[in-house]
């Protein structure tokens, strides 16, 4: 197949789209399929890239660590008329995405969207006033069920975001497919105990320091300020706990100003944003993966935290059904105390379970394979069904 994907973000951008992007046309095209990516420009993007095709771009307005390209470009237009597609992915709901349903138009294909990011619980980038919060959410809602009931098919990571979708009564049919991870990548065999003690000493952390971790965005819907504001209290009686974050965004300086105001500087490490290709050694760091946000579809940074052998102590989100198991792998929590508690099983108290092994099982059906196949076989049911063939393409999400 010659498959067009459009997205507003990809590689070298960090974040959950751009990751899914990018391991979908790297997996399709080992699969033998020919894969052309329409996206923006990007500041430290490689001067060659195969079949990636990138429009002028500028910063968002309020997230400026994000992009947003051109609606329509007539040169780009052409070039794609010429490469015999057989389907149209969408996977923003914005310049990118327009400029793919314009082209399935023109062309007349079968167009699939992956509803990536639950846009109600980012709304407070747009208003300023909590007035005016309500309407646009409720804009956000509306929005998203426009542009879902406007395509042939529409795929999810989770039922959590299946179900949200249902409830904004978008009646099209949603399969459920998870983004696959290249779960080799964050294999703890990978590293040597001498680079991760380097990386280690790098920071100043102890070998005996209790490392808590959260790795990505640094931004309000991340939620990561409940479990600084936690902390004082936590540290105060566990003199070796520590906490390290790693990424960058909208929220660092605010986050920062609160630790300085707890006076636990020496106990937390910022390290800002790391190059992607070796954050996997930058998970070995922890002992266990810390996350309160209120805003996953699927919570990609909790997968890789556990096929990096990492516990996870969470706030409990519908995302985390499919891959935490209470007491097995991780914990879930609703409070503070419950947030200690997890801590504390992980860190300290249950020495009989062996959490790094069971976190590394659970997330084995994450693989990138399996991610492109079924993918694949959602593409070959709409190609299908778009033209009248009635043999039809099961794919099982039981397997998920």
């Amino acid at each position: 197949m010659n498959i067009g994907l459009f997205s507003e973000t990809y590689y070298p951008e960090i974040n959950g789209v751009a990751n899914s992007v990018y391991t979908l046309k790297t997996e399709l095209e080992k699969r033998g399929h020919n894969v052309y990516v329409f996206t923006t420009t990007t500041p430290g993007s490689p001067e060659h890239e195969h079949n990636v095709f990138r429009v002028p771009s500028i910063p968002f307005l309020f997230i400026t660590e994000r992009r947003v390209g051109m609606f329509y470009l007539p040169r780009l237009a052409h070039v794609i008329k010429k490469l015999n597609l057989d389907m149209i992915h969408t996977h923003t709901e914005f310049s990118l995405g327009i400029f793919g349903r314009i082209m399935a138009k023109e062309l007349r294909l079968p167009i699939v969207h992956t509803y990536h990011t639950i846009y109600e619980d980012y709304t407070h980038y747009l208003t300023r006033f909590k007035a005016l919060d309500g309407r646009a959410k409720a804009f956000a809602r509306t929005y998203s069920k426009v542009c879902c009931n406007t395509v042939e098919q529409v795929i999810v990571p989770t039922a959590k975001t299946k179900d949200l979708l249902m409830t904004y009564s978008v009646n099209k049919d949603i399969c459920v497919v998870p983004t696959g991870i290249d779960l080799s990548k964050f294999d703890r065999n990978n590293f040597s105990a001498e680079e991760i003690n380097e990386l280690k000493y790098k920071y100043n952390i102890s070998p005996t320091d209790r490392v808590m971790i959260y790795i990505g965005r640094v931004s309000q819907e991340k939620n990561i300020e409940e479990i600084i504001e936690a902390m004082p209290e936590y540290m105060k009686t566990r003199p070796s706990v520590r906490f390290v974050l790693v990424g960058s965004g909208p929220a660092l300086e605010k986050l920062e100003n609160l630790v300085k105001k707890s006076g636990l500087m020496d106990r937390f490490i910022f390290m800002g944003s790391q190059p992607w290709d070796s954050i996997g050694l930058f998970y070995q760091l922890g002992d266990v993966f810390v996350s309160a946000s209120r805003s996953e579809t699927q919570g990609l940074t909790y997968i890789e935290a556990m096929a990096s052998g990492l516990p996870v102590v969470a706030r409990k989100d519908k995302c985390l059904d499919d891959i935490l198991v209470q007491g097995w792998n991780g914990y879930t929590f609703t409070n503070k105390e419950e947030l200690f508690r997890g801590l504390d099983q992980v860190l300290f108290e249950d020495r009989q379970t062996d959490y790094s092994t069971n976190a590394i099982e659970k997330v084995k059906k994450f693989s990138t394979q399996e991610f492109a196949s079924q993918m694949e076989n959602v593409y070959m049911q709409v190609i299908s069904r778009d033209r009248g063939i009635c043999k039809r393409v099961v794919y099982d999400t039981k397997r998920i």
